[in-house]
């Protein structure tokens, strides 16, 4: 069974929607029973990084343990942030520290947030993005972005004044800086594929 992390910071019904879209059966998992339980955990996310990780405070250890027994995760929007050590967002705070590396804020004369459709560009062939070619458009809402420290890491780049992470796969640990539940068909591919990894 694959698990919706709610901890108050996501979008729980248009990814449940979207799952239900694809055919797959979904769990809204509160507790850290629920999260232990699960077969496979997506965690969603808006809003401040500091926010985030207190509300995540009281699954952290289980988060971090299925991830570390094999689990096959998968962080969307924030939940590519949260995977990381910190945030320039929220000074101090440590994230879940999956992936080594930070989260840094667009800067520049960039319009902050990058919100809209973008492109991404395919860097590294995984199963997460079986399908899904370069240039294929998704959907963003983000100020700050994913930096990890080991560029193999880095499935797909994003161009918004910068390159920047827009995919991470890494073993068992999947995630999207845009909102595939947003992102029409190409985004339901991402949800069916990350489904077929169980």
């Amino acid at each position: 069974m694959i698990a919706i992390i709610d901890y108050g910071a996501g979008n729980l019904r248009s990814i449940t929607n979207a799952f239900a879209k694809i055919g797959v059966e979904v769990e809204v998992a509160s507790t850290a029973n629920a999260v232990s339980e699960a077969d496979a955990l997506v965690l969603p996310g808006v809003g401040n990084f500091g926010d985030a990780m207190k509300k995540l405070a009281p699954l952290k250890k289980e988060i971090v343990a299925s991830v570390e027994s094999g689990k096959p995760f998968l962080g969307l929007c924030l939940g590519i942030q949260v995977i990381l050590e910190e945030s320039e967002e929220s000074p101090r705070v440590n994230g879940l520290g999956l992936i080594g590396g930070e989260c840094r804020r667009f800067s520049g004369k960039l319009k902050v947030p990058h919100m809209g459709w973008n492109t991404i560009d395919v860097v590294k062939k995984t199963p997460l993005l079986s399908g899904i070619k370069s240039g294929e458009f998704f959907y963003f809402v983000h100020s700050y972005y994913p930096l990890p420290k080991d560029r193999g890491a880095v499935s797909a780049e994003t161009e918004y004044g910068k390159k920047f992470a827009s995919v991470i796969s890494k073993g068992n640990i999947h995630a999207t800086q845009f909102h595939p539940e947003k992102s029409g068909d190409a985004g339901l591919r991402v949800l069916e594929n990350f489904a077929g990894l169980l």
